[in-house]
């Protein structure tokens, strides 16, 4: 190297020192304002259960940060930084307790830590029943549970859990699913014989499977992470999950991104207790059952239309209410504060059996 380079990398070094400073002054700096917010909050409300978790707020300062954002990081880069310092500080207010659909180690988990941050703790549950019962009862503050997968459709018992739950929606996230085919590497050499994950991996692997894998035993089990769990213990086996599954037990993996569709992606919910108020770029989603007659779809759906709504998602469900007899589970552009939405729930309120709203909540950012 010479003594000119050295001079040079010596000057960088020095000034990317002089920028970690400022940067840790600045962090510092935000932390102890979130701190001070939290006393403010205590202060104006004592004795009661503060939601120090602002879901709209947070929404509109990742969107400024990827609208704003300089470069040479990508807007989403910067982003995902400022929602780990944002994780951080709201952890001085108030660490939050996140339930998710367990064990450790699951997409659903990966998506919790996406949202909320890695300063969350995360409380792995063994059924989505369990993760509405836990943020029902005040045990978490908030939960985590998949929705739908691009390639898959529609989480059934997700959407039944909220014909009888009281929570509300209050934010949603999106993760790419990545499969991977791994195994142990103590058992690496041997011949596998079976291939352990969960009934939706395998759908959505479905082709590569039957040609590369073909003909070797494919057993179902509750997650991709026992999945792993089973693999690292079993000779002979492999495991199609996640990142963080094969980082977990310590897997290695033998084949990246077996999807059978590179966008294969899950949306994920975000179930609360409260109200979640305007974002400036919000989704809403509404239970409906009609009476069965001639023209109950036409009349569910025409006052979307009306006054310029978008649908994003409309689902049926057989109603625990009687037999053929169905509920319509509808995803669609706005907030109820919106004076459209509001136009369009009223209408639909005159037809409708029952309206069940579910809650409105920011799109999501990351």
């Amino acid at each position: 190297m010479s003594n000119d380079e050295q001079a040079r990398l010596g000057q960088l070094r020095d000034e990317i020192d002089r920028v970690d400073r400022e940067i840790m002054d600045l962090i510092s700096k935000r932390a102890e304002c979130a701190q001070e917010v939290a006393r403010v909050k205590m202060e104006a409300h004592p004795g009661e259960d503060v939601f120090f978790y602002r879901p709209e707020r947070e929404a509109r300062v990742l969107r400024r940060i990827k609208q704003s954002n300089p470069g040479p990081l990508s807007g989403e880069e910067m982003a995902r930084l400022f929602r780990e310092i944002m994780s951080a500080c709201l952890a001085l207010e108030k660490p939050m307790h996140i339930a998710f659909l367990g064990p450790i180690g699951t997409f659903t988990q990966a998506a919790a830590l996406k949202h909320f941050g890695h300063s969350v703790i995360s409380v792995p549950l063994p059924a989505i029943d369990a993760v509405f019962r836990e943020v029902e009862s005040g045990a978490a503050h908030y939960g985590v549970v998949p929705v739908e997968n691009s390639t898959e459709g529609m989480i059934n018992h997700t959407l039944d859990m909220f014909m009888s739950s009281p929570l509300k929606i209050c934010g949603e996230v999106q993760l790419r699913i990545h499969h991977h085919l791994m195994v142990s590497p103590k058992h690496k050499d041997q011949d596998i014989v079976r291939i352990y994950s969960h009934q939706q991996s395998f759908a959505q692997c479905r082709q590569w499977l039957d040609a590369h894998r073909y003909g070797i035993e494919r057993v179902t089990v509750s997650s991709n992470a026992e999945a792993a769990r089973r693999a690292a213990e079993e000779p002979g086996t492999a495991a199609i999950a996640g990142d963080m599954a094969a980082e977990l037990y310590g897997l290695e993996v033998l084949a990246t991104s077996i999807e059978d569709r590179p966008d294969n992606t899950t949306r994920f919910l975000i179930i609360g207790r409260e109200e979640v108020p305007a974002s400036g770029n919000d989704k809403s989603s509404i239970l409906v059952s009609m009476r069965n007659k001639p023209g109950a779809l036409y009349q569910l759906l025409e006052p979307f239309h009306k006054h310029g709504l978008s649908l994003t998602r409309i689902e049926t469900r057989p109603s625990p209410s009687g037999t053929w007899a169905y509920v319509f589970y509808i995803d669609f552009e706005g907030h109820v504060e919106d004076e459209q939405v509001s136009k369009v729930l009223s209408e639909i309120d005159e037809e409708a059996v029952e309206l069940k709203r579910l809650g409105s909540y920011p799109i999501g950012v990351l």
